[in-house]
Order: structure tokens, then C-alpha cells, then sequence
């Protein structure tokens, strides 16, 4: 297990942006695909974005994709995830989690596991 700890959300207006964290402690986050997800109250998990252990391979769900970028620094151990326009759709608990970098990479919300304790985003119309 490599305990994740998100951070960075915070309530917002809509047109805004975040930059949410993602930060391991104990083991080294290079060895692990990583992807983010999050969960509006009464709805599904949806998949967000993701990104290779290598950090050249970068995916987005449909909800995202063009106003958002993730990026990491393995030599912080940190994932990054910028929001760019937020909507007031974006409001939800936002995780990190992870996939093994012996594993090919696969998007979706069942890929990836031990997922932090999770950063609520707040978009106010």
C-alpha cells in the first residue's frame, strides 16, 4: 500500500481553476500509473484523467478534456491535476489513485486502487 494524500481543492467560482495534488509517502509514486477520479454526492465514481509512470502518457475523461492537464514530478513523488473553466459540474470529492507500472495502462474507474482520502471541489455558479 503507498498512502496517497490529495489536496488542493477549496470552493471556487465557476470560470476558475485548481491545481489538485496528489502525493505519496513511503514508496516511490514512479512505479505506479496514476490515475485521478471523483464523485459528485448521489452520483457515480467517473474517471478524470490519468497518467503513465513515465509521465509521457496522459488521458482525460470526456467531462474534462480540453481545459484540464496532468502532469507529474516524480522527484517530489507528486501527481499533478489543473482544472481550467470549472463548471459547477466539477463539484465533487476528487481522488488519486494507483496502477502498477507492471500493468499496461488502462482508463477507468476500476484500474485503479488505494485511493486517498480524497480533495472536495467546490464550483459556485
Amino acid at each position: 500500500q503507498v498512502p496517497l494524500v490529495e489536496s488542493g481543492g477549496g470552493l471556487v467560482q465557476a470560470g476558475d481553476s485548481l491545481r489538485l495534488a496528489c502525493t505519496a509517502s513511503g514508496r516511490a509514486l514512479s512505479s505506479y500509473h496514476v490515475g485521478w477520479i471523483r464523485q459528485a454526492p448521489g452520483k457515480e465514481r467517473e474517471f478524470v484523467a490519468a497518467v503513465s509512470w513515465t509521465g509521457v502518457d496522459t488521458y482525460y475523461g470526456d467531462s474534462v478534456k480540453g481545459r484540464s492537464t496532468i502532469s507529474r514530478d516524480n522527484a517530489r513523488n507528486s501527481v499533478y491535476l489543473q482544472i481550467n473553466s470549472l463548471k459547477p459540474e466539477d463539484t465533487a470529492v476528487y481522488y488519486c489513485g494507483l496502477r502498477s507500472a507492471t500493468l499496461a495502462m488502462q482508463i477507468g474507474v476500476r484500474e485503479f486502487s488505494s485511493w486517498g482520502q480524497g480533495t472536495q471541489v467546490t464550483v459556485s455558479s
